[in-house]
């Protein structure tokens, strides 16, 4: 990792509530510096604001003489700068059809990221809007059920904006989700040649009756699925939808969409699907061992029934696309699961951490919509959306 000394004092979110030392370390004022020369509008470093928490890359706020930036570090073998110029195109798509996205800086090589000894770096300005949530894990709940109903609007507007973005969908590469298994007529076909494409994870999953773990999960939980994703329209979308992705206005509407970076080509009801189960479920909670009633449960329907609410105020949904988005909901998270895997087993070569992704993500998370709480939350969830 050269180019960036450890600093003991930056935590970031782990896999749990508690924050942990980051597996990319902090940005130093020498390292900014040194990238802010290569993008000619930046203007001179004055001083870093703030390091993100987020744990897949390192990412600072800085203030320079032109005035505040968002300075964006990710290992290469994560994201090089012709991984990034995919994400970019979606992202200058969006804005020159209306939506308030980042402004991503130019680059000396007149592109928007450059690459650095083993980094990649990408400059955004600062966009409008107040970061409330930056502090605050992924997969955290809404502040409110009008930010969950904002949420779902905006989320549709992206989704109309998307409509004429033609490029394909991208390649295998880590923390990006897909959409090659659930469509499929046999998912767990596509499982084995997902992991057949990627060495970490099948050397990962290679002494794990894994196949078997998956098998069930499709035999309990994906019963005609593939039928009714089959004949989605192919869309590029988000992804990753849940509240710190998004920047607020003051009266609660969404301000900016960010974080493009799990963004690819799958179909607008996966990425609701997505956006509900990202916000919706107090995953954390689960994690760190909570098993409420169903009373106070994990499960917030009326948070998800505010997202399909408010996106159903810019698009309409009917009752086939809000029975598919219910099925969808306890597998939808099935591909970027096993990227995480792939990342941790491969790039971190950190198996605890992959261990940790497959038993409590990518299988737990599915294995709670199979108990009492989790359909309480599905029946609950179809049946008022429905009425």
């Amino acid at each position: 990792m050269s180019g960036a000394a450890p600093d003991p004092s930056h935590l970031v979110h782990g896999m749990g509530t508690a924050l942990e030392a980051p597996a990319w370390p902090a940005i130093a004022p020498p390292e900014a510096e040194a990238a802010l020369a290569r993008f000619p509008a930046a203007g001179r470093l004055v001083g870093l604001r703030w390091h993100s928490p987020r744990p897949f890359s390192a990412a600072t706020l800085v203030q320079t003489s032109r005035g505040e930036f968002l300075l964006k570090r990710h290992h290469q073998s994560l994201r090089s700068p012709e991984a990034l110029a995919e994400e970019h195109g979606f992202i200058a798509h969006l804005g020159a059809a209306g939506l308030a996205v980042p402004e991503i800086m130019v680059a000396t090589n007149g592109a928007g990221a450059i690459a650095q000894g083993d980094w990649s770096y990408e400059l955004h300005r600062k966009a409008p809007g107040t970061d409330l949530y930056r502090d605050r894990p992924s997969w955290t709940p809404f502040l409110s059920h009008v930010h969950a109903h904002a949420a779902g609007a905006a989320l549709a507007r992206l989704h109309l904006a998307a409509r004429d973005f033609g490029r394909p969908a991208r390649g295998p590469q880590p923390l990006v989700a897909s959409f090659t298994i659930l469509p499929a007529a046999d998912p767990l076909a596509a499982a084995e040649s997902y992991v057949a494409a990627r060495p970490a994870l099948a050397a990962f999953l290679a002494d794990r009756p894994w196949r078997g773990e998956l098998s069930a999960l499709f035999a309990s939980l994906g019963g005609g699925l593939s039928e009714r994703l089959s004949s989605q329209a192919s869309l590029w979308t988000h992804n990753d939808w849940h509240p710190s992705n998004l920047l607020w206005s003051q009266d609660g509407e969404v301000r900016t969409i960010f974080d493009f970076g799990l963004a690819t080509r799958t179909c607008a009801l996966h990425d609701l699907a997505t956006a509900i189960e990202r916000s919706a479920i107090e995953w954390l909670r689960l994690e760190d061992g909570a098993d409420d009633g169903l009373d106070d449960g994990l499960g917030d329907a009326a948070a998800a029934l505010a997202i399909l609410a408010g996106y159903r105020t810019i698009l309409p949904l009917d009752r086939a696309d809000i029975e598919t988005v219910a099925r969808l909901l306890p597998l939808v998270h099935i591909e970027f699961a096993l990227s995480e895997v792939d990342y941790f087993a491969g790039i971190l070569a950190d198996r605890a951490q992959a261990t940790l992704a497959w038993n409590d993500y990518l299988i737990g998370h599915a294995r709670w919509f199979l108990s009492p709480q989790g359909r309480g939350f599905l029946s609950q969830f179809e049946n008022e959306a429905l009425a």
